[in-house]
């Protein structure tokens, strides 16, 4: 917590507040996940079982519905979080573009069995290495909902989707 971390820079003879900790954390903290991130998918990129688990759940803000698109690779470590108003084919190309993109094409996609990813997937000439069968396959970014969903329900749901992206890019 940040009290924690004020006591233990206390002890160094610091004199912070914990704030200053907060303030810190705020400024500083996206920077060093982005670099953690960024180095240890280079590392993950050689890995001969590169595979993704795309996944979307729905989230109210406001009343109206909309869709957190996930990815997560085949450890459990998110790779993005998008939110978008539709669930369509060209949100989930747009949504698998940007992910190429950024991190390359994986050796497999596990998704669930809406049809705009297999239609994504036609699109981009990547539809033999999507793979959707099975009952729990995709458990692996199921389970990567169930920390943002107590967030969520703590946070009594989001008012905007700059909040949501911005809540989600932590968390």
């Amino acid at each position: 917590s940040l009290r924690n971390v004020e006591d233990l820079l206390h002890e160094r003879r610091i004199d912070v507040s914990h704030e200053t900790v907060r303030i810190w954390r705020n400024r500083f903290g996206p920077m060093f996940a982005a670099d953690i991130r960024r180095k240890r998918l280079e590392r993950m990129r050689s890995v001969r079982c590169w595979r993704w688990h795309l996944d979307e759940v729905f989230v109210k803000i406001n009343g109206v519905t909309h869709y957190l698109c996930r990815a997560v690779d085949h450890e459990g470590e998110v790779l993005e979080v998008v939110a978008t108003r539709r669930r369509d084919s060209k949100a989930a190309l747009r949504f698998l573009k940007r992910e190429m993109k950024r991190y390359g094409r994986p050796q497999k996609v596990i998704t669930d069995r809406l049809p705009s990813y297999g239609a994504a997937m036609k699109a981009i000439g990547n539809a033999q290495r999507q793979l959707c069968k099975g009952v729990r396959i995709n458990n692996r970014a199921e389970n990567s909902h169930q920390p943002f969903r107590r967030r969520e329900r703590a946070m009594l749901r989001f008012r905007s989707m700059k909040t949501l992206q911005k809540f989600t890019s932590v968390h």
